[in-house]
């Protein structure tokens, strides 16, 4: 099973015989349930060659697992994914050609967004990414959207099987493709919900092992009080796969707003890492969790939070009467020690003396 050929989306005179679809990479964070799969493809064109990126550059991920990559550096479409080499090396023969010939498409495209947004010069990119995810339920959606520049530019709308535009300057794009002599939307959803979903289903079989692969989260909590403000930070960290649900509760009942959450990060074991903090006002009486959901855990992970509790004062005396004491019992035991040793000396010294002068008379 290939991907669609990516065809320009801004028209050429000679017209448009199929439709890619894509979306902007900054912009684009596919969240998908543990028991779901997905299936997406980032391509990425930029109007500088010796910007440090690839002219032209393709990214297909199921998951969270990269599974192969294509780029005009190389010019050669090759598995990422250990499991994706049970594809045929014609497989990767014909990924190689529809890459290839994407790739000039793309070129045309990046010139005539440029043109849209009247620039001649300086650096540019567009973005799109495509994809399906067929969720636990059994449920299948499609998803295609557009970037410029770091912004989203138009998206397409599966239920219509039109693109919708996100910008003034997408206007002309998406009436020539919405044309009734073009219908470009209509092509690309029919793709999504069928062949995009047939590829995902065979990827998913290959990979299976690797991608629902559960590992259990650690989690870690602790907090900070400064100027009658409690700054708690949960971290959840070692787990797989990479959707998790961690917030933290009062009274393990009430959810706390977050103050501060990182995105879900991985490690180089292929595990993941996030990191949850809030800020409370406390109040006695009130007691704080970490809670952590995950698709490893039988039932979720309340992981509480307990003060460091400050040394009283009469702890603080107590510890300093056994130093004392123990001093005192180390002191007592060394002068007795000293004495001792000095009573052998002298004892020793005289018996030695006598010894040498009875045995020696010559000597007296």
């Amino acid at each position: 099973m290939s991907r669609r050929i990516l065809r320009t989306l801004f028209l050429p005179s000679s017209g448009y015989n199929n439709i890619s679809s894509l979306i902007l990479l900054l912009l684009c964070s596919s969240t998908v349930n543990s028991d779901s799969h997905s299936l997406r493809y980032y391509y990425t064109g930029v109007s500088a060659p010796g910007s440090g990126l690839p002219e032209f550059s393709i990214s297909g991920y199921v998951d969270d697992r990269q599974i192969d990559k294509y780029s005009s550096d190389s010019r050669k479409n090759i598995p990422v994914a250990q499991w994706m080499n049970k594809k045929d090396p014609e497989y990767w023969e014909r990924e190689t050609k529809i890459a290839k010939q994407t790739e000039r498409w793309f070129r045309h495209d990046v010139r005539t967004a440029m043109s849209r947004f009247n620039q001649t010069g300086g650096f540019h990119s567009y973005q799109v990414m495509y994809g399906c995810e067929l969720r636990d339920d059994g449920s299948i959606r499609g998803y295609e959207q557009h970037g410029y520049d770091g912004r989203e530019f138009l998206s397409l709308d599966t239920q219509t099987g039109t693109y919708i535009p996100t910008m003034a300057e997408a206007q002309i794009t998406t009436q020539k493709i919405n044309s009734p002599d073009v219908h470009a939307g209509k092509r690309s959803t029919h793709y999504l919900m069928n062949d995009c979903i047939q590829a995902l289903m065979e990827y998913v079989e290959y990979g299976r092992e690797d991608l629902e692969r559960r590992v259990r989260p650690q989690v870690k909590v602790s907090g900070q009080e400064r100027d009658g403000i409690l700054t708690l930070h949960c971290q959840a960290y070692g787990f797989h796969p990479k959707p998790v649900d961690v917030k933290w509760m009062k009274n393990e009942e009430d959810d706390l707003p977050a103050y501060q959450t990182t995105q879900t990060l991985p490690n180089p074991d292929g595990t993941y890492q996030i990191r949850v903090s809030a800020e409370v006002i406390p109040k006695e009486g009130d007691s704080y969790s970490c809670y952590v959901d995950h698709s490893s855990l039988e039932e979720p992970l309340l992981v509480r939070w307990e003060p460091t509790k400050p040394i009283s004062v009469v702890m603080f005396a107590v510890i300093a009467v056994l130093v004392v004491i123990t001093l005192l019992g180390a002191g007592v035991g060394g002068f007795f020690l000293y004495k001792k040793r000095k009573y052998d000396y002298k004892t020793t010294s005289t018996s030695e003396s006598s010894s040498d002068w009875s045995s020696n008379p010559a000597t007296a």
